[in-house]
């Protein structure tokens, strides 16, 4: 049977889960079966994902659902290169900037619906985590730790700059370099779907009350 990750393209947890796929050289062997958020089928709720959530991966008759637990079950059970680096270290920071993404959204998307600079320790957050290893990732090289931030960075850089005029990476050089090489990532930019009006609309609707 073959493995089917349920997704949405526009939904940024989802789109974690897809960028490992694609890295990994996995589109041959885990299909994507996209859906629309605003008309999800019945049989999603009834069959794969009893919350009605994505992302939701269907292998060897069992389901995985949230997007952290994904990627780092698509890493270690199948095949292609590695996203987690062998170094005990480099692990032991992963976990941390695992547990921490929770409060980084937290935080940002609070400020949008007061002042947007109480987003700035989470982006410094970001910035300072970049300095621990050499290279342009969070790890040094590319790895899951990139994946589980990257999606909400691109949203917030666009949100922020485009409605408050609140730069993210003005006096973050790390960030802004770490967005630039992400972007040359081959399985991230293929999944890039974003359309940066509509991000722009459907933020303002839901965080600002405003249509």
């Amino acid at each position: 049977m073959a493995t089917t990750l349920y997704l949405a393209y526009v939904c940024p947890f989802a789109q974690r889960v897809w960028i490992t796929r694609n890295y990994k050289g996995l589109q041959d062997r885990i299909k994507l079966v996209p859906l629309n958020l605003q008309n999800r089928p019945a049989w999603y709720k009834e069959k794969v994902n009893p919350e009605n959530k994505v992302p939701a991966l269907e292998h060897n008759g069992k389901i995985i659902v949230e997007s952290l637990d994904l990627i780092k079950y698509i890493d270690s059970n199948f095949e292609g290169p590695s996203l987690l680096p062998d170094d005990p270290e480099k692990k032991k920071f992963f976990e941390e900037l695992a547990s921490y993404v929770d409060k980084f959204l937290g935080t940002v998307f609070t400020s949008f619906k007061g002042d947007t600079t109480k987003s700035g320790p989470a982006f410094d957050y970001l910035e300072n985590a970049l300095h621990k290893f050499d290279g342009p990732f969070l790890l040094g090289e590319f790895s899951l730790a990139d994946i589980a931030y990257i999606t909400f960075v691109e949203r917030f850089q666009i949100f922020l700059s485009e409605v408050f005029q609140y730069d993210v990476v003005a006096g973050r050089p790390k960030l802004a370099a770490w967005i630039e090489e992400a972007n040359k990532i081959d399985a991230y930019r293929q999944t890039k779907k974003l359309d940066p009006k509509e991000l722009v609309e459907t933020y303002t609707q839901r965080f600002l009350g405003q249509k």
